[in-house]
């Protein structure tokens, strides 16, 4: 049975994801049964101590992320963070040269910049398609109801945008670690970077086609939108001829650039500044993408960006030089050059009207009665399991043979000598000497002692969504996932590690078996969703995360009972660590993962009287599903 019982929650996993994986539609709508409610029949404890704290984490680790949030984001139960970025260019070749030095070669005249253009893809959603144009949803974007030109109620997304010079290196290697370590730069290092001159997106607010800027509405600076708009640009060939038809592209930040600069930058650059990427990259330092709200009393939006798929652009002409029939002309063509955003880069977040609730909690030593997870420079908890009791124990019998299954002739502790097989275990019947103290929490010596098989295993978690307002507030976004981590070691734990479970469509949705997504009050997988009105629905209630084998191992392999940290993460795939400016006694590091989503949680915490019946019922439990010995 135990071979069995193993088995069926990772085939049921499986099975899951073959349905997750058919179709958005069928996913939203049906949902899937993720927390194994049906355990045919098991024996269930969830008596065992469990005890969470929360933790404070301040200024983390947030340099060379995979995605970076830029822009507002308020959640009333936690307060606004605000997210600037900064991040350092590379070119997209070397030693490019142009042709302005010598006169004789453009009897034309030299390069002209015709424009600059930065570039950043939204994460977005097709949606449909019409006489050649899509329509697309964005994608992880929080705050406001995302800017619509045809709801006018929705400009309280938009804020103040400027692109600057960066003026600080971001060195590669740490000099306090010898330079053998990757140099940390923090959230809290906005003031470090030290921006230089004027706004470098600077187009004037009003349409000028003849330069192709259309920014009568602000836009592209002072009341810039994520635009769920694709582009329809009608390129230029290299005679300079316009297509007919224009060149559709997926949304994107799209923003004109100061040519004046940039044809200074690179058109006119100093020698050598352009022949290799670390050179270049103490010339150009990069660019420091700074939020602002401006003149809008909006919230404004937030969103998760992959800065490194972004690119800036040098639009130009030039002659060029052509022989045909021993006549030389030079014609004109026009060309572009490509700088990518890539190198080193920092996530810079800025907290401010946080909600004194949260920081009282999340600033407390105290077992919580509700426990604050926030992304970011948020908070994480800290889980304790099986108390520390330890008046008893069971001694190992020093014959046992562990290429032998454990029975009466072989088994793993001394039997009690009054021990009577044929009647069951229990506090006047034991199986096994019991001894004094042996390091092991007792409630582990019990599980022990009594030969449980363990079928199953979960902590679960509630969502308290009075405290965190989704039950009158429809535009929170709740974290699609948490994730339970060894907090000891810092690393993962054996059932994430054990859990293969993966989705093609849908990655964020891997290791399923293992759980941690949001799902219903009838433990149904929930995506929410945002809709036209801007109201998210398909909200969840609850947390679910399978521990079975971290227990199994508790119980037949003396595995060490370690602290578990728990945090948001924005994709749980990836389980790296980022230092804390400030360690303390509990921590010294949080998942990677969690400093990438700017979302917040408030779940029911273990230290909540049984005379309040409904939030005790709702408590952090410990569930163990088992089978009794035979």
């Amino acid at each position: 049975m135990y071979k069995k019982s193993f088995l069926q929650p990772i085939l049921f996993g499986l099975i899951t994801i073959l349905f997750v994986a058919s179709c958005d539609k069928d996913f939203n709508e049906l949902g899937t049964d993720i927390v194994g409610d049906d355990h045919f029949g098991f024996e269930v404890d969830s008596s065992g101590t469990v005890k969470i704290y929360n933790q404070k984490l301040g200024p983390i680790a947030s340099n060379n992320l995979a995605v970076n949030p830029l822009g507002f984001y308020k959640n009333p139960a936690f307060g606004t963070t605000q997210a600037n970025f900064v991040t350092q260019l590379e070119l997209s070749s070397f030693s490019p040269t142009f042709n302005n030095t010598t006169p004789a070669d453009h009897p034309n005249g030299p390069t002209v910049l015709d424009s600059v253009i930065i570039e950043i893809p939204y994460f977005r959603k097709f949606i449909d398609k019409d006489d050649d144009v899509s329509t697309y949803q964005l994608d992880s974007i929080y705050g406001e109801t995302p800017y619509d030109k045809d709801i006018p109620t929705t400009v309280n997304s938009k804020f103040k945008l400027e692109i600057y010079q960066s003026g600080y290196y971001l060195r590669d290697l740490d000099p306090n670690e010898g330079l053998g370590a990757a140099q940390p730069f923090y959230t809290d290092e906005d003031n470090i970077i030290n921006p230089i001159g004027a706004p470098l997106n600077n187009s004037p607010q009003a349409d000028i086609p003849i330069e192709g800027i259309l920014n009568a509405d602000g836009h592209e600076n002072n009341k810039f939108y994520f635009d769920k708009r694709e582009h329809a640009i009608k390129g230029l060939a290299e005679d300079g001829t316009r297509a007919e038809e224009p060149t559709r592209s997926v949304p994107s930040m799209r923003l004109h650039l100061n040519k004046a600069f940039f044809d200074n930058l690179i058109l006119h650059a100093p020698a050598g500044k352009l022949a290799d990427n670390a050179t270049f990259k103490n010339y150009m330092r990069g660019l420091y993408f700074k939020v602002d709200h401006g003149s809008n009393s909006g919230s404004g939006n937030m969103a998760l960006l992959n800065f490194k798929a972004g690119k800036i652009t040098l639009y130009y002409n030039e002659d060029k030089k052509k022989t045909v029939n021993n006549v030389v002309t030079y014609p004109r063509v026009f060309k572009n050059f490509v700088i990518n955003l890539g190198g080193n880069s920092i996530s810079l977040l800025q907290n401010s009207n946080e909600n004194t609730d949260y920081l009282t909690a999340a600033n407390s030593s105290n077992e919580a009665s509700r426990v604050y997870l926030k992304g970011g420079e948020g908070s994480m908890a800290f889980i304790d399991l099986f108390g520390t009791v330890d008046l008893k124990g069971l001694t190992p019998n020093p014959n046992y043979t562990t290429s032998s299954p454990a029975s009466l002739i072989n088994p793993r502790f001394i039997l009690d000598p009054a021990y009577d097989p044929s009647l069951p275990i229990s506090d006047t019947n034991p199986k096994y000497l019991n001894t004094g103290p042996n390091g092991i929490s007792d409630e582990i010596d019990k599980i022990k002692a009594n030969d449980w098989l363990i079928n199953e295993a979960n902590l679960t978690f509630n969502i308290d969504d009075s405290r965190l307002g989704t039950n009158v507030d429809n535009s929170i976004f709740e974290p699609g996932r948490i994730y339970l981590y060894d907090l000891t070691n810092k690393q993962p734990i054996v059932d994430y590690s054990y859990d293969l479970t993966a989705n093609g469509t849908y990655p964020k949705f891997n290791k399923i078996t293992f759980g941690g997504l949001l799902a219903n009050n009838k433990g149904f997988l929930v995506k929410q969703i945002r809709g036209t009105d801007g109201y998210v629905s398909n909200k969840g209630s609850k947390y679910k995360i399978r521990i079975t084998n971290y227990v199994r191992n508790l119980v037949k392999n003396d595995s060490t009972n370690v602290r578990l940290g728990l945090s948001v993460t924005e994709n749980i795939n990836t389980f790296g660590f980022s230092k804390l400016r400030n360690p303390n006694s509990n921590v010294d590091r949080a998942p990677a993962m969690s400093v990438m989503n700017p979302l917040g949680t408030i779940l029911y915490g273990t230290n909540i009287p049984v005379a309040q019946t409904q939030e005790y019922k709702k408590r952090l439990k410990l569930e163990i599903y088992y089978t009794k010995p035979n």
